[in-house]
């Protein structure tokens, strides 16, 4: 006995793979399609549309028609089923999988097979989802593009000429493209964040230590997988709201593996989305007061930070914390987070090759500059969170620029300023630092068609309330049904 193949739903043929992975759960738990249905259409179009976009540096392909074959059976059991059952997922090749390459954009891991999965990876397993692959990026998360030696370049959906930006790339230009509904990466200044709005999804760095993190970040033995502890956080990219809301519904929660971890049990994370948005008061700024932003990101975020005032009631008020430009410090805190030894020897094996993290391996840093960086870092939580006492969230724009070309590991001009001379990223790391909720939405696009992200930023540990605003503001300005012309079936 098996399901019948899809005939009659909206979801039939190729099309299943554009479908929310809530409505791919539902029609398998409800027997209308096959789990194997759901991989196969999925396994279709990463092999139309990879080899322009190179998303995936690995596809599992014949481990998730193994693995949809068993969720089938499952289904036709009777079995208790996971959340995810059945739903196909990638993976960012900076998280260990233990039976799948996790190069990590690395020559110094080519063929490293990891012996155990990162505690996201088990869950989501556990929950039914089927990983059909790695997504693509760059050397140990370093940059914030597609590029590494190791693997072609990512390109953007919506101009293949643009990138997703990064780290998490091909984690973005994945479900961008339609090559699965739902992809797990990690944001340690932006990596998460930057790419959705590169790539117009919904994208969500949830507090820190809500999603565990071990063996990644957490674990000694990884030079380079190791790095980023203190600011590194796990989190979706998805088409909708609800899919990252059912994503972290099933990966957040503690572990003892990762002793950064969160209690369980204050979040309602399915609940969150549908609950109304209050009369809140927000906080707007276009520019923290100091940093360059391309004119119509600024304008196209000034009109979707609107929104929340003219459309969801709320009180939003242009006001911004007292921050200054610590990019340089936030590079020294990654530094103290990362295996200088390690990184080093393998740079002297001549095995790392991005220029950016050769010349941060190459300085002598001192503990003055590390005790620097701290400080810096502890000014800015401490100015944070008074702000935010006067406000419910904080809205800013994702990144300073749409996307940039493939070519580049930043943007080369930010407006009519040289991207070289101002930083190019301000608005993500420092909730990095803080570790609070923060989350892009697509808020509209470019003239040349490119996307634009607006940042909603919580209180401390105020995840619910990032969901329930980006939920809200998703049902007034819909996004879901917008795709880039290269993922539309011909």
């Amino acid at each position: 006995m098996s399901i019948p193949r899809a005939d009659t739903i909206e979801g039939k043929g190729a099309e299943l793979a554009l479908l929310t992975a809530t409505r791919q759960a539902e029609l398998i738990r409800t027997k209308q399609v096959s789990p194997l249905e759901v991989v196969d259409a999925v396994l279709a179009r990463v092999a139309a549309l990879d080899p322009v976009l190179h998303a995936f540096c690995y596809v599992a392909a014949d481990d998730a028609r193994a693995a949809a074959q068993t969720a089938e059976a499952q289904v036709l059991r009777g079995d208790e089923l996971g959340a995810l059952h059945g739903v196909p997922i990638s993976i960012k090749d900076l998280i260990c999988t233990a039976d799948m390459l996790t190069v990590s954009g690395s020559r110094a891991y080519l063929g490293f097979v990891p012996d155990q999965d990162d505690v996201c990876v088990e869950r989501v397993r556990a929950a039914g989802a089927i990983v059909i692959g790695k997504t693509n990026t760059p050397e140990f998360g370093y940059a914030g593009a597609g590029k590494n030696a190791v693997f072609p370049t990512t390109a953007n959906p919506w101009d293949i000429a643009m990138t997703p930006g990064g780290s998490s790339a091909g984690s973005a230009a994945a479900v961008a493209a339609g090559m699965g509904s739902i992809a797990i990466g990690s944001d340690g200044a932006g990596s998460i964040r930057g790419p959705a709005s590169y790539c117009g999804l919904f994208g969500m760095k949830p507090s820190y230590g809500r999603v565990p993190a071990y063996p990644g970040c957490r674990d000694p033995r990884y030079p380079g997988v190791s790095s980023w502890e203190s600011v590194e956080h796990l989190g979706p990219l998805t088409r909708t709201v609800a899919d990252a809301a059912l994503v972290l519904s099933v990966i957040a929660g503690p572990d003892a593996r990762d002793w950064h971890s969160l209690p369980a049990g204050d979040v309602d994370w399915l609940a969150a989305p549908t609950r109304s948005l209050s009369r809140l008061r927000i906080a707007y700024t276009p520019d923290f007061g100091f940093s360059a932003v391309d004119p119509e990101v600024r304008e196209i975020t000034r009109a979707a930070a609107q929104v929340f005032a003219t459309d969801l009631n709320c009180d939003v008020v242009e006001d911004t914390p007292v921050l200054e430009d610590m990019f340089d410090l936030f590079l020294t805190i990654i530094m103290r987070d990362s295996d200088l030894r390690g990184l080093r020897k393998l740079a002297g094996e001549g095995l790392i090759d991005l220029p950016g993290l050769l010349m941060m391996l190459e300085r002598e840093w001192t503990g003055e500059q590390f005790s620097d960086a701290a400080m810096g870092r502890q000014r800015v939580c401490n100015e944070l969170r008074r702000f935010m006492q006067g406000y419910d969230l904080l809205l800013t724009p994702t990144v300073s620029s749409p996307p940039f070309p493939i070519e580049l590991f930043g943007p080369d001009r930010i407006g009519d300023v040289p991207a070289d001379q101002v930083n190019a990223s301000p608005f993500t790391y420092p909730f990095n630092w803080t570790g609070q909720p923060a989350a892009s939405v697509p808020a509209g696009f470019t003239k040349a068609g490119l996307p634009v992200g607006l940042q909603i930023v919580g209180r401390h540990l105020a995840d619910a309330a990032v969901l329930t605003a980006a939920a809200a503001f998703e049902r007034a300005r819909p996004w879901a049904q917008l795709w880039p012309k290269l993922a539309l079936p011909p």
